[in-house]
């Protein structure tokens, strides 16, 4: 059989910020008895750039190093946590610039008809506004609103000696 080391392993993963979990779950599956596995004397520096909340500066930890057998089901097992702790790229929306509608990257008739009924919303709703104001009733000369009773000034140091 073959041989190979949990270092190893870890330099063949798609994303090495990941290497601390896949470690995690490595152990995990020995313990579970997934595959076997047994510790090396010599440690091994994971590639993960750990950093301290609230610095700026990284630091990195060293882990025991494992040897195992490399059979089809742990290349299989490798092989699914491998694309598990690969993260799929995250298609956030394209804005919509004059570079992107000319490449083609934004629907411009999609773009166009979004625009056409936000302006068609904003419109009716400032003619419902204005209609609504033209049934009331426009204030009188004369009533004015009551006035709130106002409470005498304190007296201040400087207004007592005069």
């Amino acid at each position: 059989m073959a041989y190979t080391t949990l270092s190893e392993q870890v330099r063949k993963l798609a994303n090495a910020q990941r290497s601390d979990a896949f470690v995690k779950e490595f152990r995990a599956a020995v313990r579970d008895g997934t595959f076997d596995a047994a510790d090396l004397p010599q440690r091994f520096t994971l590639p993960k750039a750990f950093t301290r909340r609230g610095h700026t500066d990284t630091y990195s930890r060293d882990v025991r190093d494992m040897v195992l057998e490399a059979t089809p089901e742990f290349e299989q097992w490798f092989a699914d946590m491998n694309t598990q702790l690969t993260p799929a790229r995250r298609g956030g929306t394209i804005k919509p610039t004059y570079e992107n509608i000319e490449a083609g990257l934004v629907d411009f008739k999609a773009l166009a008809a979004s625009t056409r009924e936000k302006l068609q919303a904003s419109y009716s709703k400032g003619q419902t506004m204005g209609n609504s104001r033209k049934g009331a009733t426009p204030a009188k000369r004369g009533d004015t609103p009551a006035r709130k009773a106002t409470t005498p000034a304190k007296k201040t140091a400087s207004r007592k000696k005069a």
